[in-house]
């Protein structure tokens, strides 16, 4: 990485940074004055996002619902899965506040940053002590990706969206799995409000 010259920010994004155990002391080793921004979305949307992901690579791997639960007549959730795994957001958080000050982290609502980017990057700009630049202007709404999309790229006059990886359609799942992970993150997710005085509002 070059050199970061004065006036400058230096940023690294790597989204398996916040779920792995020992990222949090490693990052605090190298520079204690690092500020993180973690952008979380439902848990629930995440996980089915996620299954959808590794279902377009890998079409033969087993439906959602068996991969969900580790016994289905009982309802026990698979946390040593992956997908599910990640959403328990609050889990993840306690390892970084042994190194790290909520202070020094702003948690980005995946939700409101497809609804109002402007509004979510008003609060990293202001987070990082930038004056507030991006505003609404910089954005429309793509219908087709249902999501926010630049107006132009840096360095070009063409408007741009994210890759084609992101806005996939997700595979129907049964309501009432949807129902058991929701009750499974419910506690997991108010603790999380707690702990970042933020609630995402995923449990409506």
């Amino acid at each position: 990485m070059p050199r970061t010259l004065e006036g400058q920010i230096t940023m690294e994004k790597t989204p398996s940074y916040f779920v792995t155990r020992e990222a949090p002391a490693r990052i605090s080793a190298m520079s204690k004055d690092t500020k993180l921004i973690v952008v979380v979305r439902d848990p629930v949307t995440r996980a089915i996002s996620d299954y959808t992901q590794t279902l377009s690579k890998r079409p033969d791997i087993p439906t959602f619902e068996s991969l969900t639960f580790r016994n289905r007549t009982t309802g026990l959730i698979d946390t040593s899965w992956s997908a599910v795994q990640i959403g328990i957001y609050a889990k993840h958080l306690e390892h970084w506040l042994r190194h790290f000050p909520i202070g020094q982290m702003l948690f980005v609502s995946g939700e409101r940053l497809i609804r109002d980017p402007a509004g979510e990057l008003g609060r990293v700009q202001d987070f990082l002590g930038l004056k507030r630049v991006i505003t609404d202007k910089h954005f429309y709404f793509n219908k087709t990706k249902g999501f926010p999309c630049l107006k132009k790229a840096e360095g070009s006059s063409k408007p741009h969206c994210l890759g084609k990886t992101k806005g996939r359609t997700h595979p129907e799942i049964d309501r009432d799995v949807v129902r058991k992970l929701r009750e499974f993150y419910r506690p997991f997710n108010l603790k999380f409000y707690q702990m970042t005085g933020r609630d995402f509002g995923w449990d409506g």
